[in-house]
């Protein structure tokens, strides 16, 4: 993804219609929307901008590209349609927010500070990782945090997947419908999963568990060509050579640090939004995407929560007026 670095000194202590905090799918939809509705607003890219998908090579399932289309690339078109209606994409990560009145304030990189009518919070989350070197230079070259989003690539392969919950489970048997065996990885004698997930996931044929044990490296230069395991109880090590994809289930994290103690959360620290909106606690300030999405995921759906945060907030502001 392209990014253009500007000085935030000619919009420091303005007061700005929009601004959207994260430029995945959701925030850049938000944005092309609010542009053309005439809102004018600003996309405040974050430290990864256009977020997780910028991590994968192949995007298959997101309507409009028959052939795929890598993540980057997807990611600059969308960035390139909000600029297009009048989208300024700036390249600056949010440190401090103001909520307590309107205008609300913002605070770049420590900084700048400006100001907002509304706010739309696309900060995502992040995908778990087991904090491996060779795990991080293998992202997008068969290390995966996203099963329903790579499964499809590794046809007639042997894949692992490490988790021992729900989530672990389910895509096991969602990778069990393209791979021909997988395998699970799991650092305990017992899953985590409820029982029937569990029944599930072990009564499948394609399916086995290897028991307390952690991947110590993913193995291979440029693509993954197999895993070294530890067994934790017996302190033994051993290879697996024919593994040629490695998925985490091991849960996500959303980047709602910044708004702690100020927009309504759950236990997990995803932002609660209004049943059927993307209205949080605050009014004039909406939430879209991953950061308030744990249960789909998807770039789609985090596309179309961002034209729905879009909407909201074009109408709140309207009904201020």
């Amino acid at each position: 993804m392209t990014n253009v670095v500007k000085n935030m000194e000619d919009i420091a202590g303005k007061t700005l219609e929009m601004v959207v905090i994260g430029s995945g799918p959701a925030g850049l939809t938000a944005a092309i929307y609010a542009a053309r509705a005439d809102l004018a607003p600003l996309v405040l890219e974050g430290p990864e901008p256009g977020g997780q998908l910028t991590t994968t090579t192949d995007v298959e399932n997101f309507p409009g590209y028959p052939e795929g289309v890598t993540g980057p690339q997807m990611m600059d078109d969308l960035r390139k349609q909000a600029t297009r209606f009048g989208a300024d994409c700036r390249w600056g990560t949010v440190t401090n927010v103001d909520f307590s009145k309107r205008p609300f304030r913002i605070t770049i990189d420590e900084k700048t500070e400006i100001f907002a009518q509304s706010v739309v919070v696309s900060t995502g989350a992040s995908a778990k990782w087991m904090g491996l070197e060779s795990e991080q230079r293998l992202r997008g070259k068969g290390v995966s945090a996203c099963a329903t989003c790579d499964g499809a690539f590794f046809r007639e392969e042997h894949v692992a997947i490490v988790g021992g919950g729900d989530t672990a489970m389910e895509e096991a048997l969602f990778l069990a419908k393209f791979a021909k065996k997988v395998t699970i990885i799991h650092r305990r004698d017992e899953l985590r999963a409820s029982k029937i997930m569990q029944k599930r996931a072990l009564d499948h044929p394609k399916i086995d568990v290897l028991w307390d044990s952690v991947i110590e490296e993913v193995l291979g230069d440029q693509v993954v060509e197999g895993i070294r395991v530890k067994n934790v109880k017996k302190g033994e090590t051993s290879e697996i050579k024919d593994i040629t994809g490695v998925f985490l289930a091991i849960g996500h994290q959303p980047n709602t640090g910044l708004f702690k103690d100020v927009l309504d959360m759950d236990k997990e620290g995803y932002l609660i939004t209004k049943p059927g909106s993307t209205y949080t606690n605050i009014p004039g300030v909406f939430a879209c995407g991953d950061v308030q999405d744990k249960t789909y995921r998807q770039a789609v759906t985090a596309a179309g929560t961002g034209c729905m945060a879009a909407i909201d907030a074009e109408r709140w502001l309207s009904e201020q007026e």
